[in-house]
């Protein structure tokens, strides 16, 4: 019988693939908070609270999430290296200035909410992956899950399933209930996406 060879070690991403996967993954999250917001919907993670500040304020929703990531990159920088950092900065500000190109480039005149949810949830879940596979996030709570993965094996998912649960509730008291119910779908899918599919015992590129 022949013996299985030893499994191969951690694939370091080249160049290139870190730029594919960074602008694919932006592209799709902002297709998902383009979604979102055309239903009067939110998410979850740091692009929830900055959706959840720019309907209270009405400001634009891409200068808000740019704004909201600021205080985090401290501790990416000394938990998780410059590489984390710089990727992490680069997706950020390529998903703050798609959010804000796509209304005018992608104009929906009605959504179902559950539809909405449902889309979103699929297209923020598989960018959050693309981002998370390359060693990168989208800042905010993204990195403390990132971290806590990579340090302690909890799952990322779970973290910010438990940041989200606080979120969806302080947004049940400003935004109507059933958009709120719909969001809630919405950003499980996301964070089941990302608990299921990001694992090392699975994919070990970095």
């Amino acid at each position: 019988m022949t013996q299985m060879a030893d499994h191969p070690g951690p694939h370091r991403h080249n160049l290139l693939e870190d730029a594919h996967a960074l602008v694919l993954g932006a592209a799709m999250c902002a297709l998902g908070i383009h979604l979102l917001t055309s239903a009067g919907l939110i998410t979850g993670q740091a692009a929830g609270l900055a959706v959840l500040i720019s309907y209270a304020g009405d400001w634009p929703f891409g200068v808000v999430f740019f704004l909201v990531n600021i205080p985090f990159y401290a501790l990416a920088f000394l938990r998780m290296g410059w590489r984390f950092v710089l990727k992490t900065a680069i997706g950020v500000t390529l998903l703050s200035v798609m959010a804000e190109l796509a209304p005018f480039v992608l104009r929906l005149d009605y959504i179902h909410p559950a539809v909405a949810a449902f889309l979103a949830g699929a297209t923020l879940g598989l960018g959050v992956l693309a981002m998370f596979r390359h060693g990168a996030s989208l800042g905010g709570v993204g990195i403390l899950a990132f971290y806590l993965q990579d340090r302690f094996g909890i799952r990322a998912g779970y973290v910010q399933l438990g940041f989200d649960a606080v979120l969806f509730a302080v947004a049940f008291t400003m935004l109507d209930p059933v958009l709120v119910g719909w969001s809630l779908l919405g950003a499980v899918i996301v964070n089941g996406i990302v608990a299921v599919n990001h694992r090392h015992d699975l994919y070990i590129g970095r």
